[in-house]
């Protein structure tokens, strides 16, 4: 688990379209750095330190797992992305966006690019005014006065007017859900996407079992044989760990995530069991089923069978190095009828076919947009 901190940011902004330039950023911030939990009211300032057209500014805590440094390039990355220019000269200048990181909890920070406190937030009125509305009690970790207080002796007297307009806070993952359920075919990477999530998200994991199960090596070897102790195994674990797990309430995480759900069990079955061994089956699986508590998004990762067998082997589970593509398939279709008959979940599909989100950060945050996109829809 990653270590969530608080940080205090300021923005301003004084060309084009200033209020949609700070909702942006304000979505940019949430979608790369943390979960942004208080937004200030906006307001109206004059140019501080030059002459130039008003500003809007605000003031927002966010949770973060990112380092100061790690932090410090995010916000620049957000500023070039919402479109500001590199500065010409020395004096203060017009921008569609500026990004000011006030503190990083109560730490000291003296580094090349970096001061933490910002060194001019006590002169600033623009600042301090918002600030106080959503951190009044925050005590500057240097002079060790409130915030409330910092305003109180703050000898800057420009003129502030608060506007009626408001941004809007995007929803965090963990405000929006309480159970999230990710499936995908043999290799698609659910299991590590649950573990990125609940690292960055400080989610509760419940990961399949699978290892455990002594009939899974048999059943590569012979399928004919292994396939009704096997379905029935996976069946009796996936029911109990889920029904046990989604239970108990951990006070110190955010919400659940897990790598399966029990109709998985259900799927496969399909697949490797004969016809009246499937009937029995059913038997038993809807009996589960009803008990079983359903999650408030279901993510389903599409994977090209092509890719799915390359995933197969670079994990070097020797069990599976024999998977066929037409199994691979099969368990697709199966995947693909369920999804369109079961009617009573919250679905999104994700084609991971092209992503690599395990290495590749910006991938990562792509599928983390479309899980939050689809949040609007709960």
């Amino acid at each position: 688990m990653k270590i969530q901190r608080s940080i205090f940011l300021s923005l301003g902004s004084n060309l084009g379209d200033r209020f949609e330039s700070l909702q942006n950023t304000v979505n940019l911030l949430d979608s790369k750095v943390g979960s942004i939990k208080t937004i200030s009211k906006i307001v109206q300032t004059p140019s501080w330190g030059y002459k130039g057209e008003d500003f809007f500014n605000i003031c927002l805590e966010i949770r973060t797992s990112l380092s100061p440094e790690a932090l410090l390039k995010a916000t620049q990355s957000i500023e070039q992305k919402i479109g500001r220019k590199p500065k010409q000269g020395e004096e203060y200048q017009d921008r569609i966006i500026d990004i000011d990181i006030l503190f990083f909890e109560d730490e000291v920070i003296f580094q090349p690019g970096l001061i933490v406190p910002h060194p001019k937030a006590l002169e600033r009125k623009f600042v301090l005014l918002p600030l106080a509305e959503i951190a009044e009690n925050f005590r500057h970790p240097i002079i060790g006065d409130p915030i409330k207080v910092c305003l109180a002796n703050c000898v800057d007297d420009s003129e502030i007017k608060s506007l009626d307009r408001s941004l809007k806070r995007p929803i965090s993952l963990e405000e929006r859900y309480n159970y999230i359920a990710i499936e995908g075919n043999i290799g698609a990477g659910k299991t590590s996407l649950s573990h990125l999530i609940s690292d960055d998200f400080n989610a509760k994991i419940i990961l399949e079992r699978f290892a455990d199960n002594p009939f899974l090596p048999q059943f590569y070897k012979d399928q004919e044989r292994y396939a009704f102790p096997l379905e029935m195994s996976f069946l009796a674990d996936r029911y109990q760990q889920l029904t046990e797990d989604l239970s108990q309430y951990d006070l110190f995480k955010n919400f659940i995530v897990s790598d399966y759900y029990i109709f998985k069990s259900l799927i496969f079955a399909q697949v490797t069991l004969q016809p009246e061994e499937f009937r029995l089956y059913r038997r038993m699986f809807d009996l589960m089923y009803k008990e079983i508590r359903k999650p408030d998004l279901y993510i389903f990762l599409y994977q090209n069978t092509e890719r799915l067998l390359e995933q197969i082997k670079s994990r070097g589970r020797e069990y599976e190095q024999n998977i066929e593509a037409s199994y691979l398939q099969k368990i697709h279709e199966g995947y693909s009828n369920f999804i369109h008959t079961e009617k009573n979940l919250n679905t999104l599909i994700i084609d991971v076919s092209e992503l690599d989100f395990v290495k590749n950060p910006e991938d990562y945050h792509e599928v983390i947009e479309r899980i939050r996109s689809a949040s609007n829809n709960v």
